[in-house]
């Protein structure tokens, strides 16, 4: 298979110089080419104070930095750094507890035009010992039960930060966005579902991370929560054109 298609791996980061090495050198990089992609790797240095961008730039992939700090704000100059030619998107996190050489998995359904985005899923799927907490284990049941019942969002694990796109999904998405921090999960997941995008899951492994957690549970739990509550009420500013026909997004990405 020839080099038709792109695909641009965002990796957010903050003070992840133990995990975004090991990270990078698990890009199935061989693999994805088989597939017929191009691969371009960006880290989004989210003002890390370690040898975070340093590690990332010895590995040959390309580096930018984002100063405000928050995963959001990380993500969402991730976004606007992807190039025209991409046509598939994945993010995960630079703490190596997803695991890169399973970006195949997310991306077949998209490929196949199964559905517009995959979410990893940690619940579904295989999780190390001591890897998940049972408080963040139970925050994301609840979370994931309620975006389910009031959204109708097919996902079997909301918070997940292992997440595949069809570009334009991405670029549909990015102007509705306005999360600083942890609550950049929810608001996707939440937003893509009212501009009628179908969200699927696939199982995958999820690992003990490499240096400090970031996430207070209770602090960004409430904040994850008002977050569901908030997108309720949310509507596109511009019907007729935030939402894409069903025929139009399930044609070849």
């Amino acid at each position: 298979m020839k080099n038709n298609h792109k695909i641009t791996i965002l990796i957010p980061c903050f003070n992840e110089e133990k995990g975004i090495g090991k990270v990078i050198d698990a890009i199935p990089y061989t693999f994805l080419s088989h597939m017929g992609l191009q691969i371009e790797v960006i880290v989004i240095d989210n003002n890390s104070t370690d040898k975070t961008a340093n590690i990332a730039k010895e590995k040959n992939v390309r580096v930018i930095h984002e100063l405000k700090k928050g995963k959001g704000h990380a993500l969402k100059t991730g976004f606007t750094s992807i190039s025209d030619d991409t046509t598939l998107v994945v993010m995960l996190d630079g703490d190596n507890t997803y695991k890169a050489k399973e970006i195949p998995r997310l991306i077949e359904p998209l490929i196949s035009n199964f559905c517009d985005v995959v979410i990893g899923s940690r619940l579904g799927g295989k999780v190390k010992m001591n890897s998940l907490k049972l408080p963040n284990r139970i925050a994301n049941w609840g979370y994931t039960f309620l975006v389910r019942q009031f959204y109708g969002a097919n996902t079997t694990d909301l918070l997940s930060g292992f997440v595949a796109w069809k570009k334009r999904v991405v670029d549909h998405l990015h102007p509705h966005l306005e999360s600083e921090g942890f609550t950049i999960e929810m608001e996707m997941v939440t937003k893509m579902s009212k501009l009628g995008f179908e969200m699927y899951s696939v199982p995958i492994t999820y690992d003990s991370r490499e240096g400090f957690s970031k996430v207070d549970v209770l602090t960004d739990g409430i904040k994850v929560l008002h977050m569901l509550i908030k997108n309720l009420t949310w509507k596109p500013r511009n019907k007729s054109s935030d939402k894409f026909p069903f025929n139009t997004l399930s044609q070849s990405y």
